[in-house]
């Protein structure tokens, strides 16, 4: 008989393991690229969006990649470039025959095309400009002479627009006989005879109005232009801010150029996401799980160097009380809790500080009100932990006066902690510094050098 628990683990199951390639699929692939049976492989990648297909890609080692991918073939998609990563994105390009790399890219829209020309050596941007029409080619050129990380770089050229003048009847029949429409758009931008941005129709409202309503009457309220060197992090951030769905592009003199839609906007944001993510690992944001042994080796080899360095500073402090430790053996055994904690609690402020200066809530009008927080959590947490770190040390050792004496450098270390792990990343942005990058190094050394020597200097001047 299945009990309710029964049903409720398969249930959790299944949502653990939604929207993962399925295994048995990913082996049959696999088996047909082995026997060289074309018209399986293209029969088993048919149903899979192209961005499984490209999780499959990465997932398989490279012997096998190379051979799935001459096998498929013509049936190759261009979506399927643009959904990998890219440390991947120049070995598939390498892979693919010229023919069938110059099909995929012309299936793609602009800002796709520039998204994969960016990231490539100079000779395979050549190969893909080369496949391109004249037209979409010096549109791709043109996107990227914009500086990199822009608005320029992220918009795609495709843009229905209209007179500011027109009705609905007129914006329905000029996208009837258009054959170029954007495979995806939300808005009909409206424009005046300079191409200058004077409003935008979200198609829900063009299609539920009568068509001798003129485009002006039902333009949006809120209409928001974005400048194309605008930085792709300042867009992301007035999507999410702003709710926009798409927003038109203006160059220096304010006519139109290009639209953002909101799926590239959140792919901005959840790369801005990913790499404060790991740059406060201490991990180059560039890294991958295709990546080689080497190249991984020589990005967090200086990571880890500072993190050497921090160790010995560290390590410097102690030193300083050998005699202390030689005469109470018990501080060498208590004295990793103290710093420890106050490192766990650095790095909670130091998230949280970190998360809001990319969120834009932690600003200069509250900067004292956060810190203010974080001390006095600091300070109870402190006291919490204190006397239950002075209770075990009072038993353990039989020394009321240690415990009493690590409880205390408890408490100051996790003040501390929570002052340095929001000033830190504060003043690193104020100094133009990325605080994701940097503040770890900095928060850590604070804490494990001021707790031990917090602890180890009660110690010495209350226990000997």
């Amino acid at each position: 008989m299945t009990t309710g628990n029964e049903h409720a683990d398969t249930d959790q199951s299944r949502d653990d393991n939604a929207y993962e390639l399925d295994p048995k699929a990913v082996t049959a692939i696999l088996y047909a690229v082995d026997v060289d049976d074309r018209d399986k492989l293209v029969e088993l990648m048919e149903p899979l969006h192209p961005a499984d297909i490209a999780d499959l890609l990465e997932q398989i080692n490279t012997f096998d990649r190379a051979r799935l991918i001459r096998l498929y073939d013509r049936e190759f998609d261009g979506e399927i470039l643009s959904e990998l990563e890219e440390g991947l994105r120049e070995e598939v390009i390498g892979v693919l025959r010229p023919d069938v790399l110059a099909e995929a890219v012309r299936e793609l829209e602009s800002d796709d095309v520039v998204d994969l020309l960016e990231d490539l050596e100079e000779p395979q941007q050549e190969a893909i400009l080369d496949a391109l029409e004249d037209a979409d080619r010096v549109a791709a050129e043109q996107a990227l002479s914009y500086p990199e990380n822009s608005a320029g770089r992220l918009m795609q050229r495709e843009v229905v627009m209209a007179p500011d003048h027109w009705t609905v009847g007129h914006a329905i029949d000029h996208m009837r006989g258009t054959d170029d429409l954007p495979e995806e758009f939300y808005h009909v931008v409206l424009v005046d005879p300079r191409l200058h941005p004077a409003g935008q129709v979200a198609l829900g409202r063009l299609m539920a109005s009568p068509r001798d309503t003129l485009l002006s009457g039902i333009a949006d309220e809120e209409f928001q232009t974005i400048p194309v060197e605008q930085d792709e992090e300042d867009v992301a951030y007035a999507f999410n801010q702003y709710h926009l769905i798409s927003a038109p592009v203006v160059d220096d003199d304010g006519r139109l150029v290009g639209v953002i839609t909101i799926d590239d906007a959140m792919v901005v944001l959840d790369d801005e996401h990913e790499e404060d993510i790991l740059r406060l690992a201490g991990v180059s944001d560039e890294s991958s799980l295709s990546d080689s042994v080497a190249s991984t080796s020589k990005r967090r080899l200086p990571w880890l160097a500072v993190n050497l360095g921090t160790a010995i500073c560290a390590s410097l402090v102690i030193s300083q009380f050998e005699a202390a430790i030689a005469q109470l053996v018990s501080l060498a055994i208590l004295m990793p809790i103290v710093a420890s904690m106050g490192g766990n609690a650095g790095t909670q402020s130091l998230t949280v500080a970190v998360r809001a200066l990319a969120t834009r809530d932690l600003t200069g009008a509250n900067v004292w009100r956060v810190i203010r927080r974080e001390l006095l959590v600091g300070m109870l947490n402190g006291l919490c932990f204190a006397i239950v770190l002075g209770t075990v040390g009072m038993l353990w050792f039989g020394s009321p006066m240690l415990g009493v004496v690590i409880g205390a450098a408890l408490v100051v270390n996790m003040i501390i902690a929570g002052f340095a792990g929001t000033v830190v990343p504060v003043v690193l942005d104020r100094l133009g510094v990325d605080p994701a990058l940097a503040s770890g190094t900095f928060v850590t050394t604070t804490t494990d050098v001021m707790g031990f020597f917090i602890f180890l200097g009660l110690a010495t001047v209350v226990l000997l």
